[in-house]
């Protein structure tokens, strides 16, 4: 068995788990809301907001349960490929068909996993403007609940030691929402199902959005 097919295993997403608590809350100042709205059991997709790389990161150290995140296969160079693998991370090729990775994220779902998902597909303005369909196919197919995740303020300030990062101590606040499913109860898989479905997630993810914002007044 090679390196990118071995399954990624909830040991490794806790050890990555507590690497992020110890990082992001010695480097930062996270605030976190709504945690309590994670399933505490059973399979569940994260949909997080993506303006930084900072966000995946601070989700891993917040989180209330280990995370197992797809992250693109740019980031798996050098030293971090087997270190990210070891912490539970997914490897995904974003320019074609992924099956490994797609196998190994539907074998989170069925392990009772949390499966991490930036739905924009990379990073932009973080406002869930533009989803891909992977994310309905991974609820509607893991048959789990989906809890938008809001990650604010990682990009409203640059450090002064590291201009690629918050500034050292700075507040980002991390905004959990309510679990919601993404099917309409009917079972169907078809393209249009997968279409109505995403369209009924970019809903969801942009009030929770909005609503994260006024809540932290991050307007």
């Amino acid at each position: 068995m090679t390196a990118a097919t071995v399954a990624p295993t909830l040991r490794g997403a806790a050890v990555g788990r507590g690497i992020g608590i110890g990082l992001m809350y010695g480097l930062f100042k996270p605030r976190v809301l709504g945690a309590w709205r994670v399933p505490a059991a059973g399979p569940v997709i994260l949909a997080v907001n993506h303006a930084h790389n900072l966000d995946g990161p601070m989700l891993m150290g917040t989180a209330p349960r280990p995370v197992h995140f797809l992250i693109k296969k740019e980031a798996f160079v050098g030293p971090l490929d087997p270190f990210l693998r070891g912490i539970g991370q997914l490897k995904v090729d974003r320019t074609t068909v992924d099956r490994t990775a797609i196998t190994q994220a539907l074998g989170v779902l069925a392990d009772g996993g949390a499966l991490g998902i930036f739905p924009e597909g990379t990073r932009g303005e973080g406002d869930f403007a533009s989803l891909r369909a992977g994310l309905a196919y991974f609820a509607v197919r893991g048959g789990a609940p989906i809890v938008p995740v809001a990650v604010l303020g990682s990009t409203e300030r640059r450090g002064r030691l590291i201009p690629a990062l918050p500034p050292l101590r700075s507040r980002v606040d991390v905004v959990f929402g309510d679990a919601f499913l993404a099917d309409d109860g009917s079972g169907r898989r078809t393209r249009k199902a997968l279409d109505e479905a995403t369209v009924r997630i970019q809903a969801e993810l942009a009030a929770h959005l909005g609503n994260a914002r006024r809540l932290t007044g991050r307007l």
